[in-house]
């Protein structure tokens, strides 16, 4: 009988394993095999969207959001199996994000950036991290609990914002009766509200709690969990790649599932966060929780 020598068949096996490896090298596209070809990942950040993505005291990129990112590159990093892998930042705008996305120069950006249908036409999305929900701040003494209860009374709103529309829309579905003190910003509307000129201020929540935040008295403060929209955040990279599509879905969903994401919501919304130790105070509302509950990578 024919007779392979210990040292043959670990040669054997030697070759396999590298042809295998090969071939698996062969079969990455997109991201995945730009990762594989250079050793790097370029991870895009927002210097101000707190607590998403912003910069920290030091300087450094940090935020909700921006730890998403760097999970999926420890899966890119698990996936490929580098033994190192050189992280790298890019700052990013709402005006270049998209676009240094798709000459390769971000491979992800984990932000405060909404899925929307008309994005997707250009990039595309991983399951969703966060959901906003347009809303209102009002007094906790108020007796106010939803967007109904604001029939006859005051909004202020700030010009130019989407919640305009929204809300002219919503009295007029709705059959009720507004009236509106516009503003030029946020602050200004909810120091209509503070100084009670205003019944409520309508803008996204988490916009909402940041501005309630830096009140003097923001425990007297709260946001209704009822929604004139919902919008649904995601981790952007570039279309027609479904290998990483694949890897930052997982990655997201894994989060969720393994209640990551819930612990870092509860970091970033509801303590203490750099650099000034500001409290959001922000409850999960009941969109996030739907998103959470049942992972999504639709649009709106």
């Amino acid at each position: 009988m024919f007779k392979i020598s210990r040292r043959t068949a670990i040669a054997a096996a030697t070759c396999l394993l590298a042809a295998s490896t090969a071939v698996s090298a062969a079969e990455l596209t997109g991201t995945l095999k730009k990762v594989q070809e250079t050793g790097s990942i370029t991870l895009g950040y927002r210097e101000s969207s707190v607590p998403f993505s912003y910069l920290n005291a030091d300087g450094k990129p940090t935020g909700y959001a921006f730890t998403v990112c760097q999970r999926v590159a420890d899966s890119v990093k698990k996936e490929l199996g580098l033994s190192k892998l050189d992280i790298k930042y890019q700052a990013v705008t709402s005006a270049n994000r998209i676009p240094l996305i798709q000459n390769g120069t971000v491979d992800i950006e984990c932000g405060s950036t909404t899925n929307s249908l008309k994005r997707q036409q250009e990039a595309a999305f991983s399951v969703s991290y966060f959901g906003i929900q347009v809303s209102a701040a009002v007094w906790k003494s108020s007796g106010i609990k939803t967007i109904d209860d604001l029939n006859g009374k005051t909004i202020a709103l700030t010009s130019g914002t989407t919640s305009v529309a929204l809300t002219k829309a919503y009295e007029r579905d709705h059959k009720l009766k507004f009236r509106y003190l516009m503003t030029k910003d946020f602050a200004e509307s909810m120091q209509l509200v503070a100084n009670k000129r205003a019944d409520a201020f309508i803008i996204d929540d988490v916009l909402l709690a940041g501005q309630i935040a830096n009140l003097s008295n923001p425990q007297d403060f709260t946001i209704l969990d009822a929604a004139l929209s919902v919008e649904p955040y995601g981790a952007m990279f570039r279309k027609d790649d479904p290998q990483f599509k694949a890897l930052v879905d997982k990655t997201v969903t894994d989060m969720i599932k393994s209640g990551e994401l819930e612990k870092l919501y509860t970091q970033w919304f509801e303590s203490p966060i750099p650099p000034k130790n500001t409290n959001l105070n922000f409850k999960m509302n009941s969109y996030t929780k739907e998103l959470f509950k049942n992972p999504s990578d639709k649009g709106i």
